[in-house]
């Protein structure tokens, strides 16, 4: 960690885009995490009529609209999946799977994540339970582990496979499968995380696999997973008018807050969230020079 950003903007669909542009406009240092393809939902989507300015449009005509608009800008999306943030009172600490970051602020914009946890998923976290293989693969070498994936990311899996005894895929998507042969394929459904101390069971819908460890990837994480003590309320974080958690510093926007979920409403709670982050900033390293 050789600097401190200004502003870290985890998720990069529509709100985190409309941070990151505001962030921009007002002359901050930040860092945007995401994916190249900004966001599969937006991309699948087949027309958007609600958007201001872009009616009758399918999500992928959008993406290549709101794609050009960043290049213009200058933006850069870090393709790098954020695990945890830890608030340490002035600034934030953010782990991902490449490395460590500071921020003076965060703001959270990484989407709805409409799976529900696995009985026993929070449970067993850190006890066998984790999200990312590639980090903690070392911990499971010569022993039997299980990868439960919501996306397509099967390299994660193969780089596992080559340090486990055994590996086991339950593929949540539908696309094609394509992982190393050693692999074993599981089509079926999770139920349930077992185990004493450790996990060392998982219950599927038609079948039981004895396991050392489970990762589950997921698109987006439980936001009480990703920043500890954040406050939720019906499944979303709570925020105020000014995006705002309870958590001094950290605000969010978009989908994670709550309903409707629409582009026009997200893409507003964006820049709020940036706006809401400046001031933030600038009041923080004021207090600080009057001191």
């Amino acid at each position: 960690m050789d600097k401190r950003y200004d502003i870290a903007i985890i998720g990069s669909g529509i709100a985190g885009m409309s941070a990151a542009l505001n962030a921009k406009i007002r002359k901050k240092d930040f860092i945007f995490f995401g994916s190249k393809d900004m966001s599969s939902k937006l991309v699948k989507a087949h027309k958007i009529n609600n958007y201001p300015g872009f009616f009758d449009r399918s999500g992928s005509e959008i993406k290549d609209e709101l794609q050009k608009h960043m290049d213009y800008m200058d933006i850069k999306i870090t393709e790098d999946n954020v695990l945890n943030i830890y608030s340490m009172g002035d600034y934030f600490i953010i782990m991902s799977k490449q490395g460590l970051y500071e921020a003076t602020s965060v703001i959270i914009a990484t989407g709805v994540n409409f799976g529900k946890s696995l009985k026993g998923e929070k449970e067993f976290l850190g006890r066998g339970v984790g999200y990312c293989a590639t980090c903690d693969a070392a911990l499971y070498k010569d022993k039997i582990v299980t990868i439960i994936s919501y996306s397509k990311e099967e390299n994660e899996a193969n780089f596992l496979a080559s340090i486990a005894s055994k590996v086991y895929y339950i593929p949540m998507y539908k696309e094609y499968v394509d992982v190393d042969k050693s692999i074993e394929i599981v089509n079926d459904i999770p139920v349930e995380i077992k185990g004493n101390d450790f996990v060392n069971e998982l219950i599927l819908k038609k079948s039981k696999i004895k396991t050392d460890g489970i990762f589950i990837l997921r698109e987006s994480s439980d936001p009480e997973q990703l920043v500890p003590g954040l406050e939720i309320e019906n499944n979303h974080i709570k925020v105020n008018r000014l995006m705002e958690t309870n958590i001094r510093g950290c605000f969010a926007a978009g989908d994670i807050v709550g309903a409707p979920y629409q582009y026009v409403k997200a893409a507003g709670e964006g820049n709020i969230a940036a706006l809401s982050a400046v001031s933030y900033i600038d009041n923080l390293r004021r207090s600080k020079s009057i001191k």
